[in-house]
């Protein structure tokens, strides 16, 4: 097994490990994420593994699908156990800018485009769960961002192929997860204070 397949499998290895804990909390009603930032980060993961498969990402693209595929299904469990379904107008914008990649990269025939807008919207994605997180910091599950900001690190390191198509993606969505973890961690101080 090369080096590249084995950080491959790792990270898919840490994908399932932050996501099975994950979707048991939203079981047991004790994780209530927000739908919408759900849905457009299936959305956008998926199609960015795509293009670093596209851009010969190889073995590092796996664990971008994947994590695509298991994010779709948080959101059709968040959908289904009642999570935060909130939808503002600028949650429409994300999803719609999300949309417009896939006809943007067609296109052009450029998959850099479709993840520059796709990285633009993982950034703005998350801005329903940053304010959910500053609401209800104690609905989050901290172990969850850590270990995919960790992840994020590791398919870097799997990726066959360097470029700003394979690259850009994880490299601020692992900065977004440390982010978060960092907001709820001090949100949660300041609740506890009395």
């Amino acid at each position: 097994m090369s080096l590249k397949v084995f950080y491959s499998a790792l990270a898919i290895a840490l994908t399932f490990i932050a996501y099975l804990p994950y979707i048991r909390s939203i079981h047991d009603g004790r994780t209530k994420p927000h739908v919408f930032s759900w849905i457009i980060w299936g959305m956008t993961t998926l199609v960015v593994g795509v293009a670093q498969w596209v851009d010969n990402g190889g073995a590092g693209s796996w664990p971008i699908v994947i994590s695509g595929l298991l994010t779709l299904y948080v959101a059709v469990l968040a959908f289904t156990k009642r999570g935060d379904f909130s939808v503002s107008r600028s949650d429409w914008v994300y999803f719609w800018l999300a949309m417009s990649s896939l006809p943007l990269w067609y296109l052009t025939a450029d998959p850099l485009i479709a993840v520059i807008i796709l990285t633009v919207v993982e950034i703005f994605g998350f801005m329903p769960s940053f304010r959910k997180a500053y609401l209800l910091p104690h609905e989050e599950r901290l172990s969850f961002f850590m270990i995919l900001a960790v992840r994020n690190g590791i398919s870097l390191l799997a990726l066959e192929h360097y470029s700003l198509v394979t690259i850009l993606f994880p490299l601020v969505s692992g900065g977004l997860c440390v982010a978060f973890f960092a907001l709820v961690v001090m949100r949660r101080r300041e609740l506890s204070m009395p």
